[in-house]
């Protein structure tokens, strides 16, 4: 089983449209996450965007440690096209360039899970 993480994008008045074309016209990422030996240490398992008023949110399931599935993710093509694209509909400016200014938005865009329920399984506390 894996972890859960979510970003939160707060986006420009009138935006939300154009960014539900991005989010489903995004390109799918190299799931499997692998250390220099190519042996996989973490994986995508899930992605999730809901687009609503001004706001989007990205929730994502990973296998592995989050930091270094976040730096796989961050070197996948179709990643930093989505990225590069959304760019411009983004209410708050942000640094995706840098290592600071990335780590700077996801330190600052994070959600935390607080509860994981499901029908079939007993409620577990995160």
């Amino acid at each position: 089983m894996g972890t859960w993480h979510a970003l939160f994008y707060p986006l420009k008045p009138g935006s939300e449209d154009t960014v539900k074309e991005l989010f489903r016209a995004s390109g799918r990422p190299e799931f499997d996450v692998r250390d220099g030996e190519g042996t996989v240490v973490g994986r995508l398992l899930s992605t999730m965007a809901f687009v609503g008023k001004e706001m989007a949110v990205r929730v994502i399931e990973v296998e592995g440690a989050l930091p270094v599935v976040a730096a796989h993710m961050s070197r996948q093509p179709e990643v930093r096209a989505f990225e590069r694209e959304l760019e411009e509909h983004l209410a708050r400016p942000r640094d995706m360039v840098t290592p600071e200014g990335a780590r700077a938005f996801f330190r600052d865009s994070a959600l935390e899970c607080v509860l994981n329920r499901r029908h079939d399984q007993p409620l577990t506390q995160v």
